[in-house]
């Protein structure tokens, strides 16, 4: 027999609620995402009552997210890799950098626009 398939809202509160366990999963497990969050704690209300144009406050918001969401990605890359062995793999190293690349990546655009709004 086949699994039924939600539609409408109980399929929306069952992504939401999904959604929320990751981010609690993530906030709990994941000391670099805590920290990315603290962070963000800080700047986003920075970012809300500096005097610069709405674009300007857009970018500024968009690229902590970005870091955070970039985190998100980075954890569950290395929570499926860890799920799949422990044994060292080339390919696992390979998939667990290359999620830490777009974590740096992130921070950069975001340390660049930063330092382009507020000071240049």
């Amino acid at each position: 027999m086949s699994k039924k398939t939600l539609h409408g809202l109980k399929r929306i509160r069952n992504a939401t609620r999904y959604s929320c366990q990751g981010l609690r999963a993530a906030f709990s497990c994941e000391p670099a995402f805590r920290e990315e969050v603290l962070l963000s704690a800080i700047m986003i209300p920075t970012a809300l009552v500096l005097n610069i144009t709405q674009i300007e406050r857009i970018l500024l918001i968009a690229t902590v997210v970005l870091v955070l969401v970039a985190e998100l990605f980075n954890s569950a890359i290395e929570a499926v890799v860890d799920r799949i062995g422990q044994e060292l793999h080339p390919l696992s190293g390979q998939a667990k950098d290359i999620g830490s690349a777009a974590v740096m990546l992130t921070m950069l655009l975001t340390a660049y626009v930063w330092i382009e709004v507020l000071f240049l």
